[in-house]
């Protein structure tokens, strides 16, 4: 299952390399690719995640993310 969420305040690489870890690191987010290009994520889950819990994992990370 995928699902894409938008992503903003990434300026650069290393951005995107810390939202994709914080993402990776919840249980469900088998993989995230993140571009800060596009301002996005795609993440393959492996179960449904819920919404609040990506925005914690993102903010947390000092970005902010819209679904």
């Amino acid at each position: 299952m995928k699902k894409t969420i938008r992503v903003d305040g990434m300026m650069c690489r290393n951005c995107a390399t810390h939202v994709k870890k914080a993402l990776e690191a919840l249980d469900g987010v088998d993989a995230a690719e993140v571009s800060p290009e596009n301002a996005d994520a795609v993440l393959t889950l492996s179960k449904e995640v819920d919404d609040a819990v990506i925005e914690a994992a993102v903010t947390e990370a000092g970005y902010s993310v819209q679904f």
